[in-house]
C-alpha cells in the first residue's frame, strides 16, 4: 500500500529535487548565463568567464560566511566594512611601527575575530536583534576607518606597502594567480571553491552543521536539547569576520594600498547572494552551494552587463528584482520541502491507505 500512496502522490522525487535550496539559484544561474553568451560577444571567451569567477568570489568567500549566519538566524551588516578595516589594520600598523607585514597581518586577524566575537556576544547577551547590533559596529568601523587612516597618513589611502618585508610572501598566499590554457587564474577561486566545500560539509555532514540549522530555526527549542546556543552563534559571527579579514587581506596584496572608505554596501551584496541562492531570511535553511551560486550569479550579471555595453546603472535595478523574485522562489521551495519531508515522515498514513 506505501508503494501504490508513492506512486499516485504528486512526483515525491521531484518534489525531493525541487526543495532544495539551491535549485532555484542553479537553474537562474544558467538562464542568466546563456542570455549573456548570446548577448555579448565579449562574454564568450575563457578570460571573461574567468574574470566572472574572480569577481563571483571576492563576494562569494564572505557571502559564505553571511549565508551561515543567516541560517543560524543572525545578520551582519559589518561584513563589508570589516574588509576594509583588516587591510587597513595590517598595512598602517606596520609602516607606522616599520615592522613585519606577517606581524601586521596576524594583528588584523586577532583585531577581525574580536570584532566578531563582540558582535555575537553582544547579541546573545543583550537580546538586541543583530541587525540594530551590527549596524552600530558598521558605524563604527566606517568612521574608524576614515578617521585614522587621515590622522596617520594625512589622506584617506593607506600607504604602499608593495617594498615592505614580507609582501612577496603574503602576495603570494592571498594574492596570486597563474596562467591556464592562455586565461589568468585568481587564487581566490580556488580558494572560494575550497570555502564552499568546506562549508557545505560542515552544515551537512557534522554535528555543528546540526546545531546552525536547529538554532536558526528556533533558539529555544535548540537550547531545550542541549545545544550550545551562544557558543555557535558567536563562533558563526567569527567566521563572517575570519573570512572578512581574509579577502581584506586579498584585496590589500593585489593592490598594495586601499581606499578607507571601500566596503560600504557590499553587506547587502552578501546577503543578497545568500538569500538568492536559497538561504530564508527568517533562518533554519539554506545550504552553503545556494550561496556559492547566488554569488556567481552576482558576478555574471555585473560583467555581463559590462560585456553588453549596456549602462552598469542598471545593475543595481536587476539586483533588486533578483531579491525579490528569489524571497518569493525561496518560500515556494521552503513549502515544497515541508511537504516532503511530511509525506516521507508519516508511515502511518501509507499504511491506512
Amino acid at each position: 500500500m506505501t508503494e501504490s500512496l508513492v506512486a499516485g502522490s504528486p512526483n515525491p522525487l521531484s518534489h525531493r529535487l525541487f526543495a532544495r535550496p539551491e535549485i532555484g539559484a542553479t537553474a537562474a544561474a544558467g538562464v542568466i548565463l546563456v542570455f549573456f553568451l548570446a548577448a555579448a560577444p565579449a562574454f564568450r571567451s575563457g578570460g571573461s568567464f574567468f574574470t566572472v569567477l574572480y569577481q563571483s568570489s571576492t563576494i562569494g568567500i564572505v557571502a559564505i560566511g553571511v549565508g551561515l549566519l543567516m541560517i543560524g538566524g543572525e545578520f551582519d551588516l559589518s561584513a563589508g566594512v570589516i574588509v576594509t578595516t583588516a587591510g587597513l589594520a595590517n598595512s598602517m600598523f606596520c609602516w607606522w611601527f616599520g615592522i613585519d607585514l606577517w606581524v601586521g597581518a596576524l594583528l588584523s586577524l586577532a583585531f577581525c575575530l574580536f570584532i566578531g566575537f563582540v558582535n555575537g556576544y553582544l547579541v546573545m547577551r543583550t537580546g538586541i536583534p543583530s541587525f540594530l547590533i551590527t549596524l552600530g559596529t558598521f558605524f563604527v568601523l566606517q568612521g574608524a576607518n576614515l578617521g585614522l587612516t587621515k590622522v596617520v597618513t594625512g589622506s584617506v589611502t593607506s600607504p604602499d606597502i608593495s617594498r615592505m618585508d614580507g609582501y612577496p610572501l603574503l602576495e603570494g598566499v592571498f594574492a596570486s594567480n597563474f596562467d591556464a590554457g592562455g586565461v589568468t587564474v585568481w587564487g581566490t577561486v580556488l580558494w572560494w571553491l575550497g570555502f564552499t566545500a568546506l562549508a557545505a560539509w560542515v552544515l551537512q555532514r557534522t554535528r555543528t552543521g546540526n546545531w546552525v540549522f536547529a538554532i536558526g530555526g528556533s533558539a529555544d527549542s535548540a537550547r531545550a536539547v542541549g545545544v550550545p546556543v551562544v557558543r555557535t552563534k558567536i563562533g558563526l559571527f567569527m567566521t563572517v569576520s575570519f573570512l572578512g579579514w581574509f579577502v581584506g587581506m586579498h584585496t590589500l596584496y593585489r593592490f598594495n594600498t586601499l581606499q578607507a572608505g571601500n566596503g560600504v554596501g557590499n553587506e547587502f551584496l552578501y546577503i543578497i547572494a545568500a538569500v538568492v541562492g536559497g538561504t530564508l531570511l527568517t533562518g533554519g535553511y539554506g545550504n552553503a552551494i545556494g550561496v556559492g551560486i547566488g554569488a556567481f550569479i552576482f558576478g555574471t550579471t555585473s560583467l555581463g552587463i559590462v560585456y553588453a555595453g549596456w549602462d552598469p546603472n542598471w545593475f543595481k535595478a536587476f539586483l533588486g528584482v533578483m531579491l525579490l523574485l528569489a524571497v518569493l522562489v525561496n518560500l515556494y521551495v521552503k513549502s515544497l520541502a515541508t511537504s516532503t519531508r511530511l509525506l516521507r515522515d508519516s508511515p502511518g498514513k501509507a499504511d491506512d491507505a
